[in-house]
């Protein structure tokens, strides 16, 4: 039996086993739903380059529905192998600002979430190859981070664009005391040898090293259907494996299965609204706001042409962040013959929900993101349409269809609108006197005993900045957390 079963290789799983299986008298036993490769070499190509995006294989995505406002649908896809998300997104690598770690400190009442707080394990899991030797970083640890040497002719007309605007560079976006407005290059967990870009996600960097150990287990090709519990002990997993039903015991159980998942696992388990889950014959094992409250970015896209010369690159050389807006200069064509502008809203004030359709563990939850409801949100982004138009008329781009108008009104908003698929928040963090959460501060589920949830579920604040580089930390951090547990 291990001492602590571990639901879901992605961003944060692989690291908290990589970092709980240190200690060789802990049994570690990690079970992922997708395939993996026991070494970086093995790793399908299109996972390895950093320069591409693999979302065109279903076999290692994980793809849901969801409602962006209540006239508009998407798709989310979520990363369904090991290393999640992080193997098959833009290696975008940057820091949630400190603004970022106040806000989840105060919204939690108590300790251990302060920028001061995980200071240490932000600089313990880089190693980065521009700034490793300053205050603030670190340059022995498994990730490799680093900016782009040099740009496409496309990026440096979007920085003399910015910058004749008004707007200043910032040298460094992961900097502890990051200006919020300016321009910047991009970090990115990307590894350069022989010139190839490749991409270096938490399953290469923490786990695949520590696959040796005789105290880890790792288990592919498993999903994981239910929590079991004894009274309101969890005591392991039920599953299927290639097709065959079977059940994990654990002393303790961590899921990291993302904020999609994650949340769902436990509505299916039991822990939830009491009347919905009896609405769908789910025994309740212990009231609790699971997926009530969980927040996205909202993203604008804009297509356009430009005469820039495409190059081979990662999908983001810069961005313009505004505070509670970043400005994304794609720098991959999504559609062919056409580039992207997005404008993403970092820190709404609206928020989202996810709840089951049904108890079918193969049933997708329904995710509704309530996008554009708030008029602060609103207005925050027609505001950054207006100066993208601006800029764009600086690189000399040209708006694909009709220009953009002067005056943005909520149905081309709505028209144009995306998501930044970041979700996160839907078991979140706080005090057990607050209603709105399922988790304490050191991940533990309110209520139950042996079950955790360190991922980006935990998060009760709307991130600043893209999640992969937060996912990564709340791994490392967690760590510390659960191993006096």
């Amino acid at each position: 039996m291990a001492d602590t079963l571990i639901v879901g290789g992605g961003s944060a799983g692989c690291v908290l086993a990589a970092r709980l299986s240190a200690d060789p008298d802990h049994h570690v036993r990690l079970v992922e739903a997708g395939p993996m490769w026991p070494s970086p070499e093995l790793f399908p190509p299109g996972l390895r380059d950093g320069t591409e995006l693999p979302l065109g294989d279903d076999a290692l995505l994980w793809r849901y529905a969801i409602q962006l406002t209540p006239g508009a649908t998407a798709t989310t896809v979520r990363g369904r192998v090991i290393g999640g998300s992080g193997s098959v997104n833009g290696c975008y690598f940057v820091r949630p600002p400190a603004a970022d770690f106040a806000a989840w400190s105060r919204e939690i009442g108590a300790a251990g979430w302060t920028y001061d707080e995980v200071l240490p394990a932000l600089c313990r899991l880089e190693h980065d190859n521009d700034f490793g030797d300053r205050a603030g970083h670190g340059v022995n640890g498994p990730v490799p981070v680093r900016r782009p040497a040099s740009i496409t002719p496309l990026t440096e007309e979007f920085v003399a664009a910015a910058s004749a605007a008004g707007f200043t560079e910032i040298p460094d976006l992961n900097a502890p005391d990051v200006d919020e407005i300016g321009f910047g290059r991009v970090p990115a967990n990307i590894d350069r040898p022989n010139g190839t870009a490749l991409r270096v996600g938490s399953a290469q960097a923490y786990l695949l090293p520590a696959l040796a150990r005789p105290n880890l287990t790792v288990t592919a090709g498993t999903r994981v259907t239910r929590i079991r519990f004894r009274g309101t002990r969890a005591t392991g997993v039920e599953c299927l494996r290639d097709g065959v039903a079977e059940f994990i015991a654990a002393d303790r159980i961590v899921l990291c299965a993302g904020a999609i998942e994650s949340a769902a696992l436990l509505l299916r388990s039991g822990i939830g609204d009491p009347a919905r889950l009896r609405e769908l014959g789910i025994r309740v094992v212990q009231p609790a706001p699971v997926g009530e409250w969980c927040t996205d970015h909202p993203e604008i896209g804009i297509d356009y042409r430009h005469a820039a010369p495409h190059r081979r690159t990662v999908v983001l050389e810069y961005v313009l962040e505004l505070g509670d807006i970043e400005i994304r200069p794609y720098t991959m064509a999504f559609t062919a013959g056409a580039r992207q502008f997005a404008i993403a809203l970092m820190r709404p004030h609206g928020a989202g929900e996810l709840r089951l359709r049904s108890n079918d563990p193969f049933e997708p939850p329904l995710i509704d993101q309530r996008y554009l409801e708030q008029r602060l949100d609103r207005d925050r982004l027609r505001s950054a349409v207006r100066l993208s138009a601006e800029i764009m008329r600086g690189m000399s781009a040209a708006p694909i269809g009709a220009p953009i108008p002067g005056t943005v009104s909520d149905e081309w908003l709505t028209a144009h609108l995306a998501t930044s698929q970041h979700l996160s928040g839907t078991c979140r963090m706080g005090a057990p006197s607050d209603e709105r959460a399922v988790v304490d501060e050191r991940c533990r589920v309110h209520g139950v005993d042996g079950l955790a949830v360190a991922d980006l579920s935990v998060v009760p604040v709307p991130l600043g900045r893209g999640p992969q580089a937060a996912a990564v930390l709340i791994g490392e951090h967690a760590a510390d957390l659960l191993s006096g547990d």
